[in-house]
């Protein structure tokens, strides 16, 4: 039977004792406490418990792993690939932790053996930011007894211990020459099947990535605005229904349109623009620079040259976000790639040359 107490404060205490089990919870109006009231009667008429069955098998951390996993797709947002594999790596390290265990000197002795294993600061605070998304939803949701008060505090120490923080941004730009190498090399290799060539100056002028690239269909193209769609484009919050518009320009040295329609000449106009996986052209561009000795430089590398080429051909920022498709400026920042001489360039080309000053004063 429960019992309802109303506090000084206006909440409501309920308290539930039936079979030999108590349990109690504090609510803010009297009709949320009868309905958990009402629920917490029925699991214990059920299965003996205040908790519903398939919370008393929650024992380990890939318990939790698994919880979370099915909540999110009853209400449909199954998880992506990346995150798909970051709980999937945390479950083979932690799964088979209990509860009670999963303490601050265990996920800090996770995050030192992460660490030895080659993890850099960035990618263990992602593998931390998700310990504690998974945490707080079982507390949150379930009630299930887990603090990510621990997960916070190991968080402290390895960022103290420099093993947690942000990661080094590359700054690695490929020269003219390199990529006229890489161009000719893929261009002359008969046995080279996906036109990288054409790709690779796709992806400068576009700065899109290479699942950007080889999603799009040819309905997706607007070839009158010379527009292209990218639908669910990368977005650090919402990247579901992120669709964006993104206009094929000629900026960067390599005209994005040009390409696009000598790639409707080899489709036909049929499918997807560039029908390729995007693993199989991250492998043949790594192959490439691997043959031709080129050190240090990723496919990816392409957008970082594309974008700081479109700062260079004088756009301001909130132009270069509609083709990169940034939503925080300050994002881009970055990509500027402008050093303290370059002031003076930009002085001397703001200030009038002698013969402009004589002409003005001759005028006036």
């Amino acid at each position: 039977m429960a019992t309802f107490t109303q506090l000084a404060s206006g909440n409501w205490r309920v308290q539930v004792r039936r079979k030999t089990r108590y349990v109690a919870e504090t609510f803010r109006r009297r009709k949320d406490g009868e309905e958990w009231a009402l629920e917490m009667e029925r699991n214990i008429d059920r299965n003996g418990s205040s908790k519903p069955r398939a919370l008393r098998n929650v024992r380990t951390f890939g318990d939790l792993i698994d919880l979370h996993d099915q909540d999110m797709r009853e209400v449909g947002k199954p998880p992506r690939r990346s995150k798909a594999a970051v709980m999937e790596a945390l479950k083979d390290a932690l799964g088979t932790v209990k509860l009670p265990r999963l303490n601050r000197e265990r996920l800090i002795e996770f995050g030192r053996k992460r660490a030895k294993k080659g993890a850099g600061p960035a990618t263990l605070a992602i593998d931390l930011s998700f310990i504690r998304t998974i945490v707080s939803h079982a507390a949150a949701v379930h009630g299930i007894e887990v603090s990510a008060e621990e997960v916070r505090l190991a968080r402290i120490a390895l960022k103290h211990l420099d093993l947690v923080g942000r990661g080094i941004e590359r700054d690695r730009r490929p020269t003219q020459n390199e990529l006229d190498e890489l161009i000719e090399y893929f261009e002359t290799n008969p046995r080279q099947v996906i036109p990288m060539g054409r790709i690779v100056r796709y992806a400068i002028a576009t700065t899109m990535r290479q699942e950007e690239i080889c999603q799009p269909e040819w309905p997706d193209v607007d070839i009158k605005k010379r527009l292209i769609l990218l639908r669910d484009r990368k977005d650090p919050r919402h990247k579901t229904g992120n669709h964006q518009k993104v206009p094929l320009l000629n900026f960067t040295g390599y005209d994005a349109w040009e390409i696009l329609l000598q790639q409707r000449i080899i489709t036909r106009g049929q499918g997807r623009i560039f029908p390729h996986h995007h693993k199989s052209i991250s492998t043949a561009f790594t192959r490439a620079c691997d043959e031709l000795k080129i050190d240090d430089l990723h496919f990816h590398d392409l957008r970082h040259e594309g974008t700081s080429r479109l700062f260079e051909a004088g756009l301001s920022i909130e132009k270069v976000a509609l083709v990169t498709g940034h939503k925080d400026w300050r994002m881009l920042q970055r990509y500027t790639n402008l050093k303290p001489e370059d002031l003076h360039k930009l002085q001397k080309a703001a200030q009038p040359s002698m013969e402009e000053f004589i002409a003005t004063l001759a005028a006036s």
